[in-house]
Formats: structure tokens, C-alpha cells, sequence
């Protein structure tokens, strides 16, 4: 029954690389409607946006709100729908409290990063982002 389940849960993502300047990591987007179409979208090139432990960045994808969360964990991708942009959290934000992890709107999760997250605290504003299947 576990293989079973590992086998659907692995059958529902789609493997992503993230480089962002010199830091690179492995992720999964979802099943979700909204990652579908950010899959479509890539390979996606950007210049990175920090703002607090979160890089942002404006993507041509157009998704409205699909089970919004106020609060994200550590390593989630996100789409921030307000902004059309594509949001990769590693820690808090401007809009935090305490150690919570909060976008500054509820973003719709796409994904996970899978490995340390927390690379991306290297990453400054202005370097290239490349999102693309792995």
C-alpha cells in the first residue's frame, strides 16, 4: 500500500531545476492547475527580486487564486497571483511574525524545493533566475 502511494505521489510532480545566480536546486512542482500552467511556461528566465528570505519574480502565467495560503513553509514555490509572479520562500519575510513564513498576499503553493532552501540566501537582487525541467 505504501508503494502505492509513493508511486501516485511521485506520478503527481514534475522535477524542476532553480539556478538563481550561483546556488542550484532540485524541485518539484504539483498537480495543481496553476503549476500546470507555470509548466507549460518553462524553460522561465528572470532577474531575481529579494524581499526578506523570499525571491520573486514576474512570470507569463495568468492563475487565479487556487487554495491560498497566508503562511508557507520553508522551500515552497509559489504564485502570487496579484503580481503574476512565481515566489520561492526559504525563510521570513518583511511580513512575518515570529518565525512564520508569510507572502505579503496568500500565494497559490506549485511546489517544493527538495534540497536546502536556505542557499538561496546567496542570491542577491538583480542576478539571473532559470527555471526549467530537470
Amino acid at each position: 500500500m505504501q508503494a502505492e502511494y509513493e508511486s501516485l505521489t511521485m506520478a503527481a510532480t514534475t522535477k524542476i531545476k532553480i539556478t538563481a545566480g550561483r546556488v542550484s536546486l532540485a524541485a518539484a512542482l504539483n498537480d495543481s492547475d496553476t503549476a500546470s500552467r507555470i509548466i507549460r511556461a518553462l524553460p522561465i528566465t528572470a532577474s531575481a527580486n529579494r524581499w526578506g528570505n523570499e525571491i520573486y519574480f514576474t512570470v507569463a502565467v495568468t492563475a487565479g487564486a487556487e487554495n491560498p495560503k497566508a503562511v508557507v513553509a520553508m522551500g515552497d514555490l509559489a504564485y502570487w497571483p496579484p503580481g503574476r509572479a512565481f515566489c520561492i520562500f526559504f525563510g521570513p519575510t518583511p511580513a512575518s511574525e515570529g518565525d512564520d513564513i508569510r507572502p505579503a498576499s496568500p500565494v497559490n503553493v506549485v511546489g517544493q524545493v527538495t534540497g536546502d532552501a536556505t542557499a538561496l540566501r546567496q542570491v542577491q537582487d538583480g542576478e539571473p533566475v532559470r527555471i526549467e525541467l530537470a
